[in-house]
């Protein structure tokens, strides 16, 4: 059993939560049992993950999508109201960290990311992406990887070079970071989400896009942090999917 408030202060120490400028508040959100044994993670905010968590007895639990963004209306309607019940319900807090997870070195998205795709970290790309290498493949060899390592087959605009070498990897919808890729060298960006204008930018700048899901892109930040709070903490933890095509 562990403290509420030791967990969540390691959590924002070790992400550095004060460097990133954020769209909803990071860390505790919502302030449930005082005492944890128990962490459920998930990807984003949601009435089934939240039902799952209270099913399987967790205290607490993390996400890379909170609640209270700063681009909703301040109104407490069906879909908010029913995820803090959930919650309540429970004595549940929750536990969310957005932009500073998707830059940690070593738990954050793209990091995660790019381990599972063999491909190495050379520094930063942007504000929160990261500048790899991979060893020279071809654009449907990497679409194929990225597929097996998502477990979803991403859109892919095949306008770059034959061989890849550098890739820009940036989770979640960064299509509009192709343009800056492509003026860096980069052969490819790796994203969750394009935009409507990558097709023709892509062609025209003679660099790939793959684009395989906001929410596949992500998943895998949420479940290292939580073992990292597992192994710190000495909790049970468990990742719950909730389907999201986006």
């Amino acid at each position: 059993m562990a403290s509420r408030d030791e967990i969540v202060a390691y959590a924002n120490e070790v992400l550095e939560v004060e460097r990133w400028p954020e769209f909803a508040p990071p860390g505790l959100q919502v302030i449930g049992n005082a005492e944890v044994t128990t962490l459920v993670c998930g990807v984003s905010s949601s009435r089934p993950l939240f039902d799952a968590a209270v099913e399987k007895g967790a205290q607490m639990v993390l996400v890379h999508h909170g609640l209270f963004w700063r681009n909703e209306p301040l109104v407490v309607d069906a879909r908010l109201r029913g995820r803090l019940e959930t919650l309540f319900r429970g004595n549940v807090s929750l536990l969310a960290y957005h932009l500073a997870l998707d830059a940690h070195p070593s738990l954050g998205n793209n990091a995660q990311l790019a381990e599972r795709l063999g491909a190495v970290a050379n520094g930063p790309f942007g504000a929160i992406g990261l500048d790899c290498s991979v060893p020279p493949q071809s654009i449907e060899t990497l679409a194929r990887t990225v597929e097996d390592v998502t477990q979803r087959a991403p859109l892919v605009l095949a306008s770059g070079p034959s061989e890849i070498r550098r890739i820009a990897i940036v989770t979640g919808a960064a299509g509009y970071d192709l343009i800056r890729a492509a003026h860096l060298g980069f052969d490819a960006l790796l994203t969750g989400e394009a935009e409507e204008p990558n097709t023709h930018a892509a062609a025209e700048l003679g660099i790939h896009l793959i684009a395989a899901g906001h929410h596949a892109t992500e998943r895998f930040g949420v479940q290292a942090l939580a073992q990292r709070l597992s192994e710190q903490f000495e909790l049970a933890w468990s990742y719950v999917e909730v389907a999201n095509p986006v």
